[in-house]
C-alpha cells in the first residue's frame, strides 16, 4: 500500500537522550525562575533518589521550586485542578514533570489550567468537551521521563480522565510540547518487570498503529519501523534484567520515537478502545489494556485485509524476516507477549465483566471517535463489541 509522500512535522522539544543526561539539566537555559515539580502520589521518585537528583540540578541552575505529589496512575481532572492551584499559589512560572506518562500528561493539564480560566473540559475537543481555544499560553514544561511507554516527553497532548462522566480524553496545544525532555535510561532501571512490559507495549502500539494508519507517511514510517524493531529486540531483555542499560536505552529510544510518530499521524482506534476500558476501571494500567485487546483487534484488520503489506513488514521488523503473509504479524505479536510474560493477562483480574463490552464500545465511539477515522477499514459497532468479547478472559 502506497505511503503518503507529504507530511507536516513540528516537534520543537529539545531532547537530552542517554544514560546520565539528568546530570546535564542544570546546564540548560531554564524557562523560568520558580518550578512546580510534579511527581506521582507513589513513592518511587523519592525512594529511588530521582527527586533528590532533580532538585540538585534545579539548585545548581539557580531555580526555586515546590513539589506537587498529587498525580494518580490514571490522572484525573481533580489531579489537574489541585496541581494548577499549587502552581498559582507557589508562583511557579514553569513545570518540571518528573515521572511516567501519567505525570507528564497531568502536567500538561496543570500547565494549561494554571494560566487559563474555566474548567479543563472547556479545552477538550472530544466527548463532552467544549473545544474552546486555549487563549493564554500554558506554563512551559520540562519533562523528565522515568518510564518508556507513552512518548509524552515529545508530544503536545495529555490524556486525562473525567471521572463523573467516565471520559478518558486528551487536551492538546502546540505550547504543550515540553521545552526540554530528559530521557535518561538510568531512571528506568528500577521499574518492575511487569510495568516495564506494560509501558513497552504502549510504545509498541503507538508505532504499530501509526504505521497502519491512513495518514502514515514517509517520516512516520521511518520512526515507527525503527521503534518496532528496537522494542521487539530489546524489551524482553529489559524485562529479564532491569539493570541492562543497553536494553533500557534502546527501549527508551523506541518510546521517544513512538512519541514523534503520534505527532506525524493520528494513531488508530486501538487506543480509543483501551481508553474506554481504563476510564471505567482506573486500576487497569493502560498498557495492560492494550495488550489484552491487541490480538483480537489486529486480527480483525488482518482478516479484512486492511493493509496486508504493512502487516508483513511489521512482522519482519519484529524478528520474522521470513514473514510473507499478514497473519505473521499476529504470530510475532503473540511471541513477543509470551517473551515478556504478558500473554495471559485477564480482564476479569481488574474487575472487568463481559457484559460491559457494549458500554465500552459506546464510550469509545462517543469520547475517542476521532481515532476510528484513522482506520483503513471501518469498524462497525458490532465489530468493536466482538473485539472486546474475544479479548475477555
Amino acid at each position: 500500500m502506497q505511503t503518503r509522500e507529504t507530511y507536516d512535522m513540528y516537534v520543537p522539544t529539545h531532547v537530552l537522550f542517554g544514560a546520565g543526561m539528568l546530570d546535564k539539566l542544570s546546564e540548560q537555559p531554564m524557562p523560568g525562575k520558580k518550578a512546580l515539580v510534579v511527581i506521582s502520589n507513589g513513592k518511587s521518585a523519592r525512594a529511588n533518589g530521582y527527586l533528590d537528583r532533580t532538585e540538585a540540578q534545579l539548585r545548581q541552575a539557580g531555580v526555586e521550586w515546590t513539589v506537587f505529589n498529587g498525580v494518580e496512575a490514571n490522572p484525573t481532572v481533580a489531579n489537574v485542578n489541585a496541581g494548577a492551584a499549587a502552581a498559582r499559589e507557589s508562583g511557579a512560572d514553569f513545570i518540571v514533570a518528573l515521572g511516567g506518562g501519567s505525570v507528564m500528561d497531568c502536567s500538561k493539564g496543570i500547565a494549561t489550567m494554571a494560566t487559563n480560566p474555566g474548567e479543563l473540559w472547556d479545552y477538550v475537543a472530544v466527548g463532552s468537551g467544549k473545544g474552546s481555544p486555549i487563549t493564554v499560553k500554558p506554563l512551559p514544561i520540562i519533562a523528565i521521563t522515568t518510564t518508556a511507554g507513552t512518548g509524552s516527553e515529545t508530544d503536545n497532548s495529555g490524556v486525562i480522565t473525567k471521572e463523573d462522566t467516565n471520559e478518558k480524553a486528551f487536551i492538546g496545544h502546540p505550547s504543550l510540547f515540553p521545552v526540554i525532555a530528559i530521557v535518561d535510561p538510568e531512571l528506568m532501571v528500577s521499574v518492575p518487570a511487569r510495568f516495564s512490559a506494560f509501558q513497552g507495549f504502549d510504545a509498541l502500539f503507538h508505532s504499530v498503529e501509526g504505521y497502519i494508519a491512513k495518514g502514515a507517511n514517509l517520516m512516520s514510517d521511518m520512526y515507527a519501523l525503527t521503534a518496532v524493531e528496537n522494542i521487539a529486540k530489546y524489551l524482553p531483555r529489559a524485562i529479564s534484567d532491569g539493570s541492562d542499560i543497553e536494553a533500557r536505552t534502546r527501549v527508551a529510544w523506541a518510546n521517544t520515537l513512538s512519541g514523534v510518530v503520534m505527532c506525524l499521524t493520528l494513531i488508530t482506534s486501538e487506543h480509543g478502545m483501551e481508553h474506554a476500558l481504563s476510564a471505567y476501571h482506573p486500576n487497569l494500567p493502560h498498557g495492560a489494556g492494550l495488550i489484552m485487546i491487541s490480538k483480537a483487534y489486529y486480527s480483525y484488520f488482518v482478516k479484512n485485509h486492511g493493509c496486508d503489506d504493512r502487516f508483513i513488514r511489521l512482522a519482519q521488523a519484529m524478528g520474522m524476516p521470513e514473514a510473507d503473509k499478514p497473519e505473521d504479524f499476529i504470530t510475532a505479536l503473540v511471541r513477543l507477549q509470551e517473551a515478556c510474560g504478558v500473554a495471559d493477562l485477564r480482564m476479569s483480574d481488574y474487575g472487568i465483566t463481559r457484559d460491559e463490552c457494549e458500554k465500552f464500545m459506546r464510550n469509545s465511539r462517543e469520547v475517542m471517535g476521532i481515532m476510528y477515522t484513522s482506520d483503513r477499514i471501518a469498524m462497525s459497532d458490532a465489530d468493536i463489541v466482538e473485539v472486546f468479547e474475544q479479548s475477555f478472559k
